[in-house]
């Protein structure tokens, strides 16, 4: 595992795109071995550090003096109806006598997660467990459940490290809806493809008394993951009466995946000539405040802040954080993998790409009028939920050698701009894009330079959503305020879609 701090130089490429494994807790170990039937798991074997999330327990809301009675991730797998996946999942892995048996059993229930999942986020007659149906919550708890049994697994045939590894991920990507999309060909239909993200930022915040309890940001969840459940397989009518069809994907808040190749796998085909081309492509994350951003120009650094499995590809150096340079240290330069075109210097891939999206039309909408403002909202504009900005903003090297920075700060919530926006210094390198340095840019980049490389001039880019980690208790897995704001912010995302697709 690279630690924050720790330099990247030496990294292979395989080193870089290998998820990191660490030794099981004797708690994983006893979670996993009560979904398994009796010898199927070996609590020898490691797990990613996501996993050992699993254990994780919050104070109890009614008295933070002691524990809950059950673990976050049981609460939320639970409380959606899937309790007894997980069991079921390790029943019929266990049973399996060879790779090939044991990876199709995989794709098979992965997929089957993932429909069930979007069919209780868009279901409209009441759901099963306690949680509510736009709760996109269980889907990644559920996951992570699933990849521990086979991290865990011990069959009585051998398996290599990267035959498990190769189960692992045939598993992961079918339950974010990879191996699930399904555009309808035709000239009739406009096909447009939106990609959200896990819940993230899970370590720390409150804590209680009680002994062995986490901090309250393990109940984070991710407005862009429930848009994807909520919007994917549905159709929308344009206003030229052009029927407009959307599907969706998950994507994990991790580099290592990314540096596989889940975004371009997932993207990459569906750009490619036929009669069910996409017409549109939107990457989606959560961002901050009370404003959906659309962001222009996406960077090609990456790597400063670690994902969810505590892997910092680029950490800053020193006491005083410096940024690393990307020149020659391919961990803080995204790398593309060679089936997608790779790239073999510092400016192939190039470090900057843009958005394609109809930016003034999203503006001009007024999206959110009709969407109910959620306790707390602060967008000035009270007529609306949420406000919608142009992001044009980004930091960058004037020269790629030297730690020298600058930094354009634009926003516009009017199209056209008072100020034609600056783009990036051709011969600069990048620092940020408007989304930043992290996964949420990453996935921007990479889908924008998908869409370059194929030749195609159609919509495509990243919008970051509003914040809608809002709660009114400290403990409680949720609450009326937390299901407002997701709501709030699901409703206001699915219009903009809808608004990219009436223009694509």
């Amino acid at each position: 595992m690279l630690l924050v701090g720790c330099s990247p130089a030496e990294l292979t490429a395989e080193e870089r795109s290998t998820t990191a494994l660490h030794p099981a807790s004797d708690e994983i170990g006893a979670i996993v071995a009560g979904f398994a039937p009796e010898g199927c798991t070996d609590a020898s074997l490691p797990v990613t550090v996501e996993e050992e999330r699993l254990a994780a327990v919050l104070p109890d809301q009614a008295d933070p003096s002691r524990p809950a009675d059950r673990t976050f991730a049981r609460a939320m797998v639970e409380g959606a109806g899937f309790g007894e996946f997980t069991a079921a999942f390790a029943d019929e892995v266990c049973g399996q006598q060879s790779l090939a048996g044991a990876t199709t059993v995989v794709e098979r229930l992965g997929t089957a997660l993932w429909r069930d999942a979007v069919a209780r986020a868009q279901s409209t007659d009441g759901v099963t467990g306690e949680l509510p149906a736009s709760d996109d919550r269980p889907l990644y708890w559920t996951r992570l459940e699933a990849m521990a049994v086979l991290h865990q697994w011990s069959p009585d045939v051998a398996l290599a490290t990267g035959e498990r590894a190769s189960l692992v991920e045939a598993f992961d990507r079918a339950s974010r809806g990879m191996g699930d999309i399904d555009l309808p060909a035709g000239d009739q239909v406009t096909r447009v493809l939106v990609s959200g993200f896990d819940p993230f930022s899970l370590d720390g915040g409150t804590t209680g008394r009680a002994r062995g309890t986490v901090g309250n940001q393990i109940r984070h969840g991710n407005p862009s993951g429930a848009t994807a459940l909520a919007i994917d397989g549905t159709t929308t009518t344009a206003p030229d009466g052009t029927t407009v069809h959307y599907e969706a994907v998950t994507l994990p808040v991790n580099y290592a995946e990314f540096e596989r190749g889940y975004l371009e796998d997932a993207v990459g085909p569906l750009l490619e000539p036929g009669d069910a081309r996409v017409d549109a492509s939107i990457t989606m994350s959560q961002g901050g405040g009370s404003a959906f951003a659309l962001e222009q120009w996406n960077g090609r650094y990456h790597g400063d802040i670690a994902g969810n499995d505590d892997v910092a590809p680029c950490p800053p150096t020193g006491l005083t954080g410096a940024p690393q340079l990307a020149k020659d240290n391919p961990g803080c330069n995204i790398q593309v993998p060679e089936r997608w075109g790779g790239g073999e210097s510092l400016t192939d891939p190039p470090q900057w790409t843009a958005s394609t999206l109809p930016i003034e039309q999203m503006i001009a909408a007024r999206t959110g009028a009709d969407v109910p403002r959620p306790p707390g909202d602060t967008w000035e504009d009270e007529s609306v939920a949420f406000g919608v900005l142009w992001n044009t903003s980004f930091t960058y090297f004037p020269r790629c050698d030297s730690r020298d920075l600058e930094d354009v700060f634009q926003r516009e919530d009017a199209y056209p701009p008072a100020v034609e926006p600056t783009p990036p210094p051709e011969d600069s390198c990048a620092r940020s894009g408007g989304g930043g340095a992290y996964l949420s840019n990453e996935s921007g980049y990479r889908n924008t330079l998908l869409r370059d490389r194929a030749g195609l001039d159609i919509p495509a880019g990243h919008i970051h959503t509003p914040d809608m980690q809002h709660f009114d208790t400290e403990f409680a897995v949720t609450d009326a305020t937390f299901e407002a704001w997701r709501d709030a912010v699901v409703a206001q995302a699915r219009e903009l879609v809808a608004v990219v697709g009436a223009h694509s």
